[in-house]
């Protein structure tokens, strides 16, 4: 069966896409820690990050260097934090969470539920600064 992240990538689940290129695909959490948090992903899937052959890992990491970049102008923060954590779900993913403090990147912490509008709105700013 595929995962939550590859329904999401053959579009049979919406999301809040932030940016996207033929091998990868960045959107925002529905239940963010704070504003802004995105999740990159390979569109292939890959249970487990270090199961990406060395270019794919690569440039994964590539591609949520320059989701990061644009991320940090959209919502105004002192550094964006990363995550891989890869036990919720099986396909390989990295959080990118915009922190003001080091409890902004605590995923033992209460999620937010933002509203449809609110995570629109954030993804639209989001790709004013990651677009190509």
């Amino acid at each position: 069966m595929p995962s939550i992240f590859s329904r999401i990538v053959s579009g049979d689940i919406p999301s809040y896409k932030v940016a996207e290129n033929d091998n990868f695909l960045a959107f925002l959490d529905v239940m963010p820690l704070v504003p802004g948090h995105v999740l990159v992903i390979p569109k292939k899937e890959v249970d487990y990050i270090f199961d990406l052959n060395a270019e794919e890992y690569q440039n994964l990491w590539l591609f949520a260097q320059q989701v990061a970049k644009g991320l940090k102008q959209a919502i105004p923060c002192k550094r964006v934090g990363i995550a891989v954590i890869g036990l919720e779900v099986p396909h390989a993913h990295i959080h990118l969470v915009p922190m003001n403090e080091v409890g902004d990147i605590n995923f033992t912490r209460s999620k937010m539920s933002p509203t449809t509008e609110e995570l629109e709105a954030v993804a639209e700013k989001i790709r004013t600064y990651t677009a190509a």
